[in-house]
């Protein structure tokens, strides 16, 4: 009887410390990876496409180990869907981020705006802008066209210097990012690592 219990105590027990360096592996590992590809499906050419795939791969990587080899499904689960709510959260964040601290200021004038209807069939704004040396770009809510400025208005580009981005559409030519976006990224990539620490540590053996 002893022997019996002593298996089931055995059986049940959390992992002890020599699991935390996989534990931390992963649970680094798997947010690091959203969150680039989150910012990766910024860039034009395909890229977004090419984003969504290494975001479902690092979600369904993040279900398998967690759920299928450490046998913890409701941190699976957790982790698995933070993934993808990380990438989509990250990529606008880090887009702006990114091109508001590094990109040049460029003045701009808005021409026209509307609303275009995409595949699904939903409206989407759009702006036209004219920058000072005369080129006419077309800008979309990703790139900050929300509905928000008037024809003839002035407004500032802020426009990746590698020339890689589109530009980002501003009132003013404040640096200021969002912080809300910023916050939540960050959020979700502490609930992401830590499922994925806990079903680490807190790993059951194969039934």
């Amino acid at each position: 009887m002893s022997e019996v219990h002593g298996e089931t105590a055995e059986h049940l027990a959390p992992s002890g410390p020599g699991h935390t360096p996989n534990s931390l592996k992963w649970a680094v590992l798997i947010p690091v990876v959203a969150t680039a590809a989150g910012f990766l499906a910024q860039y034009p050419y395909g890229m977004l496409w090419l984003g969504v795939l290494i975001v479902l791969g690092a979600a369904a990587a993040a279900a398998i180990v967690a759920g299928g080899l450490w046998h913890r499904a409701g941190a699976a689960t957790l982790a698995a869907f933070a993934t993808m709510a990380l990438a989509l959260f990250a990529g606008p964040a880090l887009y702006e981020l990114y091109v508001k601290q590094v990109g040049d200021r460029v003045d701009a004038l808005v021409a026209d705006t509307g609303t275009h209807t995409n595949h699904k069939g939903t409206e989407l704004d759009v702006c036209r802008v004219v920058d000072t040396s005369g080129t006419v770009q077309d800008l979309s809510e990703q790139q900050n066209c929300q509905g928000q400025f008037r024809p003839e208005q002035h407004v500032v580009l802020f426009v990746d210097p590698l020339g890689a981005l589109d530009p980002w559409v501003e009132a003013t030519g404040e640096r200021t990012v969002d912080g809300a976006g910023l916050g939540i990224t960050a959020g979700l990539f502490a609930v992401t690592g830590s499922a994925l620490f806990y079903a680490g540590q807190r790993r059951r053996p194969g039934r």
